[in-house]
């Protein structure tokens, strides 16, 4: 739990505000799915002894549109060609109310959960009577677990003027239902009030602008003049401006209030949880010691200037700094292993799968392994300041292209702690900064290790050189930063890397999937077949270059071969999965989709007419990541090398060979199958680029008149 947060292990009764802009989409229909995921949290929270309350907004919105949907239904033609005025509102407002109460009382009745509807107007809240009657009508609701819904009466409210004072304005108690369920947190005596927005909380600018950063923790002393908002909400009356009038009253008079995104599936979940996300309004935050918050933004510039410094120093100190991490490693196993040995008694006692286990192991011979890649990349060729290309363009002037790291790497990964090592290793003898964001199941184990890492940086490059991302909340931020981050490495599951690339304009590198294909032709030898695909299975089944489908010709299943490859297989307790002319003659399971990573001891067996159909089948089915084929037929063998287009296609060996390790490139950041840059196991090279050098002696182009161009390529001088 974040110790920002840590209040609310203390939060009974929560009041829930969602706005327009969260209830309807932007054509301004209902969302149904963010709704019924709202409902969905409000049940668990119900069930868990939470005392729920709802502020709703979006009845003027459904009013409207069903409004507008009427006059549709009733209008001629011609009527439709005349100009169509406006609604008006308070009519929306009485129209869709009970729409929207409708909408929310079968969401809950589903989920078996009962709900009230309570309209109040601006004006009630000066009776004092009505105040005690609508505390004891709560309470008692409450008390009988039902969930009190809230909005504004808007179809009969007489007030007009705009929201000016805290929680009440010159005409009445309060202006919109921000203020609203500001006002109803204090009267109610809420613990905490969570205020969903559009966005992921108060910015330090318009949200838009990627220089903005997230506040965390909102400091009115610190922040009420530094913050510049953008526009009001698209749909309701009120916008960042009024959510954050209303939580700064409600926080200052005794309730904590969290804005965060009512687009999320689970953040009021996350946010009784103690998690770091959205901004936290608390009287006593500017107490609180761990205020300074180091931003997104800070975290890669500093970075880029370690990596800046880094560059400095000549191949041998770079060199030196990579043996020293070797050298930790090893000298460090003891602790590492300790605090991994936490991570997977964790991950056990939580349930998660055998394959993510097996993937958080560090065992003894991972980090001697990792250790000696580690050396093998310091003995590597001098990458930095490389001249790949020398040209003279005229006499005495030469242009010469040299190689140079990218800048700045932005690297996320699940629960592999090795990854750290080899992408911390990566970057350093490339030159680049990096920041690392691993997944929760590997907290301890990468904090360890990337203690141990910049533990040997040295001053003169700064420990800044690798960031250590410990929030997944920071990675939006991060992912804004596309004017100091050069590159995005997600490592993990097809939703991560979809996710990543949905959300960031910076370049992203990286495979979705790994369905690896083994084919094995009718000229197999079938002793090296069995080899080789109990090998692309067994050797590690969580890998991404493990087979996931292995095809096999016709002929095959009419002398024995199948069966040979088949028997193999399960000898080693291989779950198999049929296509659909595998399934019936092997008597096994149907496949779902073709389209599977298993990451397990689980694997595909379809059958394939030829070389020709397996290629069909690789490209329909397959990620572009790393093939197989298993023959002793020359032409089949140029057909499918030449013809498969994947990152790695391989001739009579495992698929367990595409790594950057067993290619010689000391260790890899990923596997990519995108075509730009970099395919295929990316070492050092792919995190690399280039510059160009132009050396002259007083040349001028003066419209190309005074140069004699001669474009003569020149010799590289070792």
């Amino acid at each position: 739990m974040d110790p920002t947060r840590a209040f609310v292990k203390s939060v009974r009764r929560v009041v829930v505000k969602v706005g327009t802009a969260v209830v309807t989409r932007s054509d301004g229909r209902l969302a149904l799915g963010r709704l019924g995921a709202l409902c969905e949290q409000l049940k668990e929270l119900n069930t868990k002894g939470y005392e729920v309350i709802l502020v709703t907004s979006g009845a003027v919105g459904l009013g409207r549109q069903r409004l507008r949907y009427r006059r549709l239904a009733n209008s001629s033609f011609s009527d439709l060609q005349k100009p169509q005025g406006e609604f008006d509102g308070k009519a929306c407002a009485a129209v869709g109310q009970s729409s929207l109460m409708a909408l929310y009382d079968i969401m809950f009745s589903q989920l078996d959960v009962t709900s009230s509807q309570l309209l109040v107007n601006d004006g009630f809240f000066r009776d004092t009577a009505f105040r005690k009657q609508l505390s004891d009508t709560v309470n008692s609701l409450l008390d009988l677990r039902v969930i009190p819904i809230f909005n504004e009466n808007d179809a009969v409210s007489t007030r007009k003027a705009p929201y000016e004072h805290c929680l009440q304005d010159s005409s009445g108690i309060f202006w919109d239902n921000d203020s609203l369920a500001g006002l109803l947190a204090l009267e109610l005596k809420a613990d905490l009030l969570v205020l969903l927005s559009d966005v992921e909380g108060l910015y330090s600018g318009p949200p838009s602008d990627p220089k903005s950063r997230l506040i965390h923790t909102y400091v009115k002393e610190k922040h009420q003049k530094e913050i510049t908002f953008g526009d009001k909400s698209r749909l309701g009356r009120g916008g960042m401006t009024a959510k954050v009038n209303a939580a700064v009253c409600a926080a200052y008079a005794g309730t904590p209030v969290i804005i965060t995104s009512g687009y999320a599936t689970d953040n009021i979940i996350r946010v009784l949880q103690g998690e770091r996300i959205g901004t936290v309004f608390h009287k006593d935050a500017n107490l609180w010691a761990n205020i300074k918050e180091v931003s997104a933004h800070e975290l890669a510039v500093a970075a880029r200037d370690s990596s800046r410094r880094l560059q400095v120093l000549n191949s041998e100190e770079r060199r030196k700094i990579l043996l020293e991490v070797a050298d930790a490693l090893e000298k460090n196993e003891n602790m590492i292993r300790l605090e991994n040995g936490a991570d997977v008694a964790d991950a056990e006692e939580a349930g998660y799968e055998k394959s993510l286990i097996s993937r958080l192991t560090l065992k003894p011979e991972k980090i001697s392994s990792l250790a000696k890649s580690v050396r093998m990349l310091a003995d590597m060729e001098e990458p930095i300041g490389q001249i790949l290309k020398r040209t003279e363009l005229a006499d005495k002037l030469i242009l010469e292209k040299i190689s140079c790291p990218l800048g700045v790497l932005l690297v996320i990964f699940e629960s592999r702690p090795d990854a750290l090592v080899q992408i911390a290793a990566l970057a350093i003898r490339s030159g680049n900064g990096l920041l690392l964001k691993g997944g929760k199941e590997a907290k301890r184990s990468n904090a360890v290790l990337h203690k141990v890492i910049t533990a040997v940086i040295p001053d003169t490059v700064g420990d800044k050189l690798i960031g250590l991302v410990t929030s997944r909340e920071e990675i939006p931020d991060l992912l804004k930063l596309d004017d100091v981050i050069d590159l995005v490495v997600p490592r993990g599951s097809n939703k991560l890397v979809s996710q990543i690339k949905d959300s960031t304009k910076i370049p992203v590198l990286g495979h979705a999937d790994g369905i690896c294909h083994v084919y094995v032709d009718k000229s197999a030898n079938m002793d090296m077949a069995k080899q080789i695909v109990r090998d692309a299975k067994i050797d590690y089944p969580a890998a991404c270059n493990a087979m996931e489908t292995l095809l096999v010709h016709k002929d095959l299943s009419r002398n024995g071969g199948l069966d040979e490859l088949v028997a193999e297989l399960q000898e080693e307790g291989v779950k198999l999965y049929g296509g659909p002319r595998t399934s019936a003659l092997l008597n096994i399971a149907e496949t779902s989709s073709f389209h599977h990573e298993y990451s397990s001891l689980a694997c595909t067996v379809e059958i394939v007419d030829d070389v020709f159909a397996a290629i069909d089948h690789i490209h329909q089915h397959g990620s572009a990541h790393t093939e197989c084929v298993v023959t002793e037929d020359s032409e089949v063998a140029e057909a499918f090398l030449s013809q498969v287009d994947s990152a790695a296609v391989f001739l009579n060996a495992s698929t367990r060979f595409c790594d950057g390790a067993r290619f010689g490139l000391g260790a890899e950041v990923g596997i990519s199958t995108s075509r730009i840059h970099a395919r295929g196991p990316v070492g050092v090279e792919g995190l690399l680029t280039n510059r160009w050098i132009l050396r002259g002696s007083g040349q001028v182009v003066d419209g190309d008149r005074g140069v004699t161009y001669t474009f003569k390529e020149m010799a590289i001088k070792p």
